[in-house]
């Protein structure tokens, strides 16, 4: 398990102190257990806990060996310590691997060890009855709870990285994520204290607050007296904006997920654009993982940008670099050479940063610039302006007849019907009809999936026309190096979500009730009441730095995920001179267009749906 890396304390909110908090339940849960520890992962838990411990710090605390939970009725590796810790999900299939080692180290025999199991995020009877039955219940000490619920990956970010709540959530109806959600928001209000505005759009955001508040009223007074640090609260169901995430991503960050898949802020890539010179391609050379968060500088400065602005800030920054090492030549006094020599071990890692994003750069360039996808891009971009969305797309026909990934296929298919108000009934027929036969109707099910939750429907009243021109969803001309729009993160969209953000902050709701109403969901507010002592006193000194003190914080939860392009989109307007809030951003799972339909396709199915055009595994 990596250490974290990450600088969560440059924001207006300290995120550390989320950090902190969860770092030192675990410990005081692995603390119950006396003596040497071997802590047994689910493969699953290995990123999220490297972001909030590191492993220097759990070896402080007796842990001697960390291993994953052996797969295929295999043995745990052996070990000499006193106690084995499982830390695992509460999934069934999860609680045969655990019985099955248990039962391989019973025929082991040899040095006494006790067994403990920590789940995360919470107990589950069902998963205790399923080690009863496999009789291995009674061989474990203790049975722990963890409720590691919102993992700060960043200075403004945090995620729940819960992989399937979107589908429980819309397709099954199936809550448990959304009371974790509402969990999560209890401890972040413990830690930073209770946050006075709540406004929201959807049944689930509405579901969230209302246990929220209920959980609120099981306290019964016992919240820590704390000065409000967030100011407002702004939750918002996926299934509101449902176009966004099907869009392809064009940031350098959004752009590296579309393609690599980031996970718990770390990217693995083709290891050939890494070697030295040096250094020759061999077949069985393992990918190359990259951390990526705002403790690289290069990255922090690229990551929010069009990925057109990519190479143009990369050039100037070797430029720069190259003039510096260049000092060490007119250097003549001493003085001189120990300020360079000071200098050194920052642009040493300015220049590993800016080898590993020009790498990164080249093989997200050999992508953007093919045909295929500059095809697929020009189809979105003409779906989004409204141009033709009522009758079959010669595009999307022909990827069809070509057996192009499915996923691109239902990406592009969503898109238009979102576009459309929903599908002429003949088109979507017509539609259905060519994917069954090309691809298998065992996909009939997936489609069906499609249509529950909203991303394929039949042609109805919704009026993406009125969305489209009231919120100004799309901008003709952008200025993609120097933005003045949040549209610059599609080249020529801006996210409905963040649109919806923006009014919210100025003028106000009010402005767009029509639009409001045309979208899935309530639209609430909710006031919690902040004792007189705990208000914040806004500073009255009018002075160049008024303006910075008296900005407000505004903690935006996405149920059902969020994209790095409506994280980039929020960054840019907390950045705005009338942005008026900075955005902290909280969310159940960081997703892409991709992974938003791999979570909804039928189960089983998952290996018959290729990945997009542009996601390399």
């Amino acid at each position: 398990m990596a250490g974290s890396g990450n600088h969560l304390g440059n924001g207006k909110l300290n995120l550390g102190s989320l950090r902190d908090y969860y770092r030192r339940e675990l410990l005081e849960c692995l603390d119950k257990c006396n003596g040497t520890k071997a802590l047994v992962w689910d493969d699953a838990l290995t990123g999220p806990f490297g972001l909030i411990v590191e492993y220097s710090l759990l070896k402080e605390h007796d842990v001697e060996k960390m291993m994953s939970l052996p797969k295929d009725n295999q043995a745990l590796a052996p070990s000499s310590v006193q106690n084995i810790i499982f830390v695992t999900r509460p999934k069934l299939d999860l609680m045969d691997q655990i019985a099955q080692s248990l039962l391989k180290e019973d025929t082991k025999g040899g040095f006494r060890k006790e067994y403990h199991i920590i789940f995360v995020p919470r107990k589950s009877l069902l998963c205790e009855r399923r080690l009863k039955e496999a009789g291995v219940h009674g061989s474990v000490t203790h049975i722990e709870e963890f409720s590691l619920s919102m993992i700060p990956f960043d200075s403004d970010l945090m995620s729940m990285e819960m992989d399937n709540s979107f589908r429980e959530c819309f397709l099954e109806n199936d809550m448990t994520s959304m009371f974790h959600a509402a969990q999560s928001l209890i401890t972040i209000q413990s830690l930073y204290g209770i946050i006075p505005n709540i406004d929201g759009k959807g049944e689930c955001a509405k579901h969230v607050v209302d246990m929220m508040m209920r959980l609120r009223r099981e306290l019964e007074g016992q919240e820590p007296q704390i000065t409000p640090q967030i100011d407002n609260l702004f939750i918002i169901d996926r299934t509101v904006d449902l176009l966004t995430p099907l869009l392809t991503q064009l940031t350098y960050e959004g752009l590296i997920d579309e393609m690599y898949g980031i996970n718990n802020t770390s990217a693995k890539f083709p290891p050939q654009k890494f070697l030295s010179k040096n250094e020759s391609s061999t077949s069985d050379m393992e990918y190359k993982t990259v951390v990526l968060n705002s403790g690289d500088e290069l990255f922090s400065e690229l990551r929010d940008k069009n990925f057109s602005a990519v190479g143009q800030v990369v050039s100037r920054k070797a430029k720069f670099i190259t003039a510096e090492f260049d000092e060490r030549n007119s250097a003549k006094t001493v003085g001189e050479l120990k300020h360079f020599v000071s200098k050194l071990p920052h642009l040493q890692q300015a220049r590993t940063e800016l080898a590993k994003h020009t790498s990164i750069a080249e093989l997200i360039k050999e992508a953007t610039d093919t045909e295929e996808f500059m095809e697929c891009l020009h189809c979105q971009q003409d779906l989004y302006k409204g141009e033709d969305t009522d009758k079959v797309c010669p595009y999307l026909e022909d990827c069809i007849g070509r057996r192009e990934p499915l996923l691109k296929i239902l990406r592009l298919l969503c898109i238009q019907s979102f576009c459309n108000n929903g599908l002429k009934p003949k088109v979507l027929d017509y539609y259905k009809r060519e994917i069954l036969q090309t691809y298998g109707f065992q996909h009939l099910v997936t489609l069906g999936n499609l249509e529950k939750v909203g991303l394929l429907r039949p042609h109805g009243i919704r009026n993406y026309i009125t969305l489209r021109k009231t919120l100004k969803l799309t901008v003709d001309t952008v200025n993609e190096m120097n933005p003045n729009d949040i549209s610059y993160v599609y080249s020529g969209y801006a996210p409905l979500s963040v649109r919806l953000i923006k009014f919210l902050a100025r003028p106000g709701w009010r402005s767009i009730t029509e639009v409001l109403n045309m979208l899935p969901g309530p639209t609430f507010n909710e006031v919690q009441q902040i004792p007189v002592a705990l208000r914040k006193r806004r500073s009255s000194v009018t002075s160049s730095h008024s303006s910075i003190a008296d900005q407000k914080v505004t903690l935006v939860f996405f149920l059902g995920g969020v994209t790095f392009a409506e994280i980039a989109a929020l960054r840019f307007l907390a950045q705005q001179d009338d942005g008026g809030s900075d955005y902290i951003i909280a969310t159940t799972k960081i997703i892409t267009g991709s992974s938003l339909l791999h979570d909804i396709s039928a189960k089983g199915l998952k290996g018959h749906i290729t990945d997009g055009p542009y996601v390399h595994n």
